[in-house]
């Protein structure tokens, strides 16, 4: 038996604006109210392989045995507190799974865990640190959910257990994924708004790095620029052994059939409104059966709003979904 992805999402007259969508998605409005999760979660450290530790927060059940883990990644310059991490989060945990939120390299407060900066394609320490994060689940089911750049790295991770299973490992979900991050990169660069989000967070990410290791790091140059396109091409010029940022944009670019090989079923979800990634990528894509893509006409970017307190759809169609896989049975997707 196939299990059916999520459901199709129609927003409401007044959400069909993919930007409106995209801004109210991190509006911290939508996560006020009780939160068992947060309620619940601890702190931890997980080694990475190669020296790197990654910071994490995990919430176990505490008044009944889980049904499952949900291991969550965010997008670039969010963290394990962004407005749609705790949302979503909220609503696993209420349904009995437990959480694990996972913070990348230099996000959140964990800049001073590692000397070397963060880039996208630091693929083996994330798939470490998922791998990490599903021993919490001890023999039960693992679900892994990314949202835009952390889409991409849930993607990059699924592909890697051809070779290398994540025990436990059952689905994953790719919401607003990334890519192809050059062209996603383009269009955030030409909307100002979207543009001073994240300049004016990466800037500040890197002035934390910075003070932490003053040997190491001297951003003042970078920080005067203007654009993501020209602080990436000048940060990888300096710090790292890419020849140019379009050979970094490939090393973690999924367009056409570079899910071909997905070991795993995965769920895909976008937006014909999102402003940063293009539908296109979508349509391109070659993928094997066991792998839906779910493209709505609204949504923005992490958004799919509803309703007055702005809930995402996918706060209640992820743990329907994963509620579904468990009850299908054995050998079924």
């Amino acid at each position: 038996m196939s299990t059916s992805p999520l459901r199709p999402y129609a927003a409401p007259f007044l959400l069909r604006n993919g930007h409106l969508q995209t801004f109210l998605a991190s509006c911290e409005l939508r996560a006020r109210g009780p939160n068992p999760m947060l309620e619940a979660a601890r702190g931890v450290v997980l080694e990475a392989g190669d020296g790197v530790r990654l910071l994490g927060s995990q919430s176990p059940q505490r008044t009944a045995a889980p049904k499952g883990l949900a291991v969550m990644l965010h997008g670039w310059e969010g963290s394990i507190d962004s407005t749609y991490m705790r949302c979503t989060g909220r609503a696993l945990f209420r349904r009995g799974y437990d959480v694990f939120r996972l913070n990348f390299r230099d996000h959140g407060r964990s800049h001073h865990l590692n000397p070397g900066i963060f880039y996208a394609a630091r693929l083996p320490e994330i798939f470490e640190a998922v791998r990490a994060a599903a021993r919490f689940a001890i023999a039960l089911p693992v679900f892994l959910i990314g949202f835009s750049l952390g889409a991409n790295f849930a993607l990059r991770v699924a592909l890697r257990c051809a070779q290398n299973p994540i025990p436990g490992l059952k689905h994953v979900v790719a919401i607003s994924p990334v890519l192809d991050p050059e062209e996603s990169t383009s269009r955030a660069d030409r909307h100002p708004v979207i543009r001073r989000y994240f300049m004016k967070k990466w800037r500040r990410s890197l002035g934390i790095k910075e003070a932490l290791f003053p040997g190491l790091y001297d951003f003042g140059p970078l920080l005067e620029l203007k654009t993501i396109q020209a602080t990436t091409e000048a940060l990888l010029k300096r710090y790292s052994d890419y020849p140019s940022a379009r050979d970094y944009f490939r090393a973690y670019t999924l367009t056409g059939d570079a899910l071909s090989g997905l070991p795993l079923p995965t769920t895909l979800l976008a937006a014909a409104d999102d402003p940063i990634i293009p539908v296109h990528d979508f349509r391109g894509l070659r993928l094997p059966p066991s792998t839906h893509v779910v493209v709505c006409p609204h949504g923005g970017h992490n958004g799919f709003l509803e309703g007055i307190r702005l809930c995402s759809r996918y706060e209640q169609d992820l743990p329907d979904l994963f509620d579904r896989i468990l009850a299908a049975p054995s050998g079924s997707s």
